[in-house]
């Protein structure tokens, strides 16, 4: 690979790892926070830092998430004759990313949306099994996340 070629290899890794790692963390941190107490709030603690949660975190994760899995695309491309194991770390980390992009889509954000139209007064009586099911699909993200952080950290290193 030429010297410009490198150069765009290495600038493209460390787009899509700090991306990466910025979306990483943006699934682990609310999980690390606020899992093991998640089941102890009272419905309206839970109803307003889901909706605050909601508020804070929607928009930037609605550019972040598609931007650090488009970063990966030039990574892939570069990698793809030069560098197999470079590729096949990436292409991992990609699908891991598309992973936690459907579930966020198709299963969190509808869920979110249910809960943050819930008040008080109009909690359904099985909301504990919808925050339940909210809860096990982020650890799916947080866990798709993290690992595909990684991989392309791995990537980049070996």
């Amino acid at each position: 690979m030429e010297l410009n070629g490198a150069f765009a290899m290495k600038t493209w890794q460390l787009i899509s790892i700090v991306s990466s790692a910025l979306v990483a963390g943006m699934f682990h941190g609310p999980w690390a926070a606020m899992s093991r107490s998640m089941y102890t709030f009272t419905p309206e603690v839970f109803l307003a830092i889901v909706d605050r949660m909601n508020r804070n975190i929607a928009p930037v994760m609605t550019i972040l998430l598609p931007a650090a899995l488009l970063s990966i695309i030039p990574v892939l491309l570069l990698s793809y004759h030069e560098q197999p194991l470079t590729f096949y770390l990436n292409a991992t980390a990609f699908a891991l990313f598309v992973v936690a992009l459907v579930v966020t889509m198709f299963v969190e954000v509808p869920i979110v949306e249910e809960i943050v139209a819930w008040t008080a007064s109009t909690l359904p009586i099985n909301w504990q099994q919808r925050r339940d099911r909210w809860m096990k699909f982020h650890a799916i993200r947080v866990i798709a996340g993290l690992t595909s952080l990684v991989l392309l950290v791995v990537g980049a290193i070996f």
